[in-house]
């Protein structure tokens, strides 16, 4: 299955506004050092590969090359600084719609950033603030074969591949995230 989310293959796909300005690399850092400050709301990066992916506390999150869905997004929330933590929760949130709604799973939450199947983590949300935005990196462990998870980790590691038995398209996970993070954050911004 031919999916790796470049921007051809996925704004043309988007139903929101998140994702319109969009930046693909194949390999990089960490896909929230290129979202600059000045990137509008909504802004999006995705790599293929990240060689130094961080989840919180400074842990570090792994994916092989055209596994994972990894991305990051720039929020603009016109908002009190000090409820931007909140976004982390909604970013997981939406990673969990995603993974539900393409994948057929039933994900849950463990406070406040990880997104689990059964007792496994397929998935992290990091949300980092500074200078009136929140950049939410994203990580998905999409078709990652089970004998490939990270094994010296907190948390087991899973993937949508060993949970659902088949592959996923990633840039269905992808426009599917977005969508979904981008409803569930207006509607944050509506309780605010």
């Amino acid at each position: 299955m031919e999916d790796t989310p470049t921007r051809d293959a996925v704004v043309p796909r988007l139903r929101g506004h998140f994702g319109r300005e969009y930046t693909y690399v194949e390999s990089c850092p960490s896909t929230q050092r290129l979202l600059p400050p000045e990137a509008p709301e909504g802004a999006v990066a995705v790599a293929d590969e990240q060689t130094e992916g961080r989840g919180r506390l400074g842990r570090r999150w792994e994916a092989l090359a055209g596994t994972s869905i990894l991305c990051s997004v720039q929020l603009r929330p016109a908002v009190d600084a000090a409820v931007f933590p909140e976004l982390t929760v909604v970013g997981a949130e939406a990673c969990a719609e995603a993974i539900r709604t393409v994948a057929g799973l039933e994900p849950a939450l463990k406070h406040p950033n990880d997104v689990l199947i059964g007792s496994r983590k397929v998935a992290g949300v990091l949300g980092e603030a500074g200078e009136g935005r929140v950049v939410l990196g994203t990580g998905i462990n999409a078709n990652v074969p089970a004998d490939e998870l990270p094994v010296d980790v907190r948390i087991p590691a899973t993937s949508l591949l060993a949970e659902a038995g088949r592959e996923v398209d990633r840039i269905e996970l992808l426009v599917e995230f977005l969508a979904a993070l981008e409803r569930r954050y207006d509607a944050w911004l509506e309780t605010k």
